[in-house]
């Protein structure tokens, strides 16, 4: 599992006009066990099969599997670790689709794929501009596990 990371002051890299449609980033792979899900799930999602592995084995999944909430967690930390934490990110309006295509089971080591979709430069706040997005994660397998489409937000490089 990642460890916390403490905030220091960054150096930015990437500002919006570092995005461009089609441009793609990836990252390496982190792997989750059981601990790290039941853990998760405790806190944040106490479903039965995400929690029990007894009432696990006997549900529609047949185990242990992550919540989609901590796959979706996981995927903003490989986000940070990637380059929103040397962007000028000014945040995110939201997303527009989520989805979990398939279940995330402990031992499964996930990779997150970042493809940019769209940019704009804002009309009202011509100093930022948006970036759409496509983000999928990815099991060891090149299964793809959630992939969600939203809009970022950044800080045009001043000439």
């Amino acid at each position: 599992m990642l460890e916390p990371k403490v905030y220091e002051p960054r150096t930015i890299k990437y500002y919006f006009e570092d995005f461009q449609p089609g441009q793609v980033r990836e990252t390496a792979g982190v792997t989750l066990s059981e601990r790290d899900i039941v853990e998760f799930a405790r806190v944040y999602d106490p479903q039965p099969f995400h929690i029990d592995a007894a009432a696990a084995q006997h549900s529609f999944y047949g185990g242990i599997i992550a919540s989609g909430w901590q796959t979706g967690c996981i995927a903003m930390r490989l986000m940070c670790d990637l380059y929103l934490l040397e962007s000028a990110s000014l945040g995110s309006p939201g997303i527009d689709e989520l989805r979990w295509t398939k279940p995330l089971r402990p031992g499964d080591t996930l990779r997150l794929k970042m493809t940019v979709l769209e940019t704009k430069i804002s009309r009202s706040k011509p100093q930022m501009g948006s970036v759409r997005s496509l983000w999928e994660i990815f099991n060891q397998h090149g299964e793809q596990v959630m992939h969600m489409t939203g809009w970022g937000l950044f800080a045009r490089r001043r000439e």
